[in-house]
Order: C-alpha cells, then structure tokens, then sequence
C-alpha cells in the first residue's frame, strides 16, 4: 500500500481530536473526583499516561481499521477481502486485549485511566452523528 487515502487520513484526524478531547474530560473529572476523595480516586502521573497511552491504542486501532478497509476497496478479490478484514479485525482485538492487560498488570499505569479511552471513538463518533456534526451514513 503505497499511499494513505485522504479519507482515511481525515477521519484519523478526526477521531484523533475526538479521542484527545475524551481524554481531557477524563483527566478533568479524575482531577475532580479526587479533590472529592483523594483517598478514593488517584489523580498523578499514572492517570496521565494511561489516558494519553490509551488514546494512543484506540486512535491506532481506528487509523489500522481504516487501511484495512482501503485495502479491502481497491481489491477485487472479493474472498480475500473477508480474509483480510478478519485478519485485521483479530489483530485489533488482540492489541488492544494486550493493552488492556497492561494498563491493569503494569504497577506505573492507571488501569481505569487506560481502558476508559478505548471507548471514546465510538461514543464521540455516535454523539457528532446524533447532533448531525458528521454523516454517519455512507451516501447513496
């Protein structure tokens, strides 16, 4: 795959700025959930990172997805297509089923803090939709 198509590259952007904008709402109610209960809910280093390494993982996971899918437009082969997308959707799963582990196992991460991100594509992506920020629908 030579290029990355310009679709590809503006829907990244744009779940980039979603995923980034999740986690600053985030890192703003751990900030005050523990002005609430400091003893409670942890706001350091290690919700930074696991916020901003879990935004990473899922913006990746959006970004892999969407090469896969311009890969799988610009074939013919319909068979290798479904082989294709099965491959890539297993990849991502696993990746980020790893992540998930570490965020959790990993003594410098904050697991709730890394795992919470993984849904924000998702849930940004459906809220624009709703408000008619973007088109979900493919057009006719």
């Amino acid at each position: 795959m030579a290029q990355i198509q310009p679709a590809v590259k503006k829907e990244t952007a744009r779940v980039t700025g979603i995923t980034l904008t999740g986690c600053v709402i985030m890192f703003a109610a751990f900030f005050v959930l523990h002005k609430i209960s400091p003893a409670s809910v942890p706001f350091d280093m290690k919700v930074i990172i696991s916020g901003l390494l879990g935004s990473g993982v899922a913006v990746a996971n959006f970004f892999f997805m969407g090469l896969t899918i311009q890969k799988i437009v610009s074939g013919e082969d319909e068979e290798q297509a479904r082989k294709d997308m099965k491959a890539s959707y297993r990849f991502r799963t696993v990746t980020q089923l790893l992540w998930v582990v570490l965020a959790v196992a990993l003594p410098f991460l904050n697991g709730a803090a890394g795992l919470i991100p993984l849904f924000f594509p998702s849930a940004g992506i459906k809220v624009l939709s709703m408000f008619g920020m973007i088109n979900a629908k493919p057009n006719p």
